[in-house]
């Protein structure tokens, strides 16, 4: 992991696909932009990481964290090439990055930390594998958004419903809850380098 001057620097990337914005499968875009609205993080365009990104010194809890924002711009399946490059541009730590994502596998509004292991299943995480050369030991929060009757490519693709908008965004719980579990990976990070 990396410590900078003191202080756990995390890059958090939200998949999405930026030509369908609020969709299921774009809830990872939805959260990057909650947590740039209530950390008060400016984001623009960034060619050299690959996409939207912010970054700023924050806090959360009572952690002071270098955090580096990312909404990736390639389509979600072949986001792969443009997170590693984001990574290696950064934190260089494969530990020290966190995907946000979408899943069919877990309820609505259900977040599941995870640290390394196979993709499940999902394409955009898959092709991150890939152009991590295989390199699975980073941190996943799996976004749960259910299952749907009927196709799941049509399903993912559908809006995401007004009340999980809400559950994610800049007052509600689930940003909360993101953001406590952020906390507790970047004093891991501080730990991990015999820091207070």
């Amino acid at each position: 992991m990396t410590v900078a001057s003191g202080l756990p620097q995390l890059l958090v990337v939200g998949l999405g696909n930026l030509p369908f914005p609020q969709t299921r499968h774009s809830i990872g875009h939805l959260i990057i932009d909650a947590l740039a609205a209530r950390l008060h993080i400016h984001m623009t365009t960034d060619r050299t990481m690959g996409g939207v990104t912010g970054r700023s010194k924050v806090t959360l809890g009572e952690t002071a964290v270098s955090l580096i924002l990312l909404k990736p711009k390639p389509l979600m399946n072949i986001t792969g090439p443009s997170v590693a490059g984001a990574l290696r541009k950064s934190v260089k730590a494969s530990d020290a990055m966190i995907v946000i994502h979408d899943s069919l596998s877990h309820k609505p509004k259900a977040l599941s930390p995870k640290i390394g292991g196979s993709a499940n299943g999902h394409n955009g995480v898959r092709s991150i594998i890939s152009a991590l050369g295989g390199e699975t030991h980073f941190h996943r929060f799996r976004i749960g958004i259910g299952r749907g009757p009927g196709d799941a490519a049509e399903y993912v693709l559908s809006k995401l419903p007004e009340e999980e908008k809400f559950y994610w965004n800049g007052d509600g719980i689930g940003l909360d809850l993101i953001c406590k579990e952020l906390e507790r990976i970047a004093r891991k990070q501080l730990e991990s380098q015999g820091l207070p």
